[in-house]
């Protein structure tokens, strides 16, 4: 995986507690950045599905999707 150096500007306060937090659970501030971003990241992928799930609720208009689901998947074997 190719990494990228950036310069970042952060409030004292905030630069103390990430120094803090990266002292409590031992891994490198520039480390608890990255798990900061990947958690950042997880959250935007769970928010999508949750719009998807929205948008497309109420679509099936065929009845029980699991029982058409069945019934397809029956004529296959």
């Amino acid at each position: 995986m190719a990494t990228r150096r950036i310069i970042i500007s952060l409030p004292d306060a905030d630069k103390l507690w990430l120094e803090g937090y990266s002292k409590v659970h031992q891994i490198s501030v520039a480390e608890a950045i990255r798990q900061g971003i990947g958690e950042l990241k997880k959250s935007q992928r769970q928010q999508t599905y949750q719009q998807l799930v929205e948008r497309t609720r109420g679509v099936w208009k065929m009845g029980d999707g699991l029982e058409y689901q069945e019934k397809v998947r029956a004529e296959w074997g």
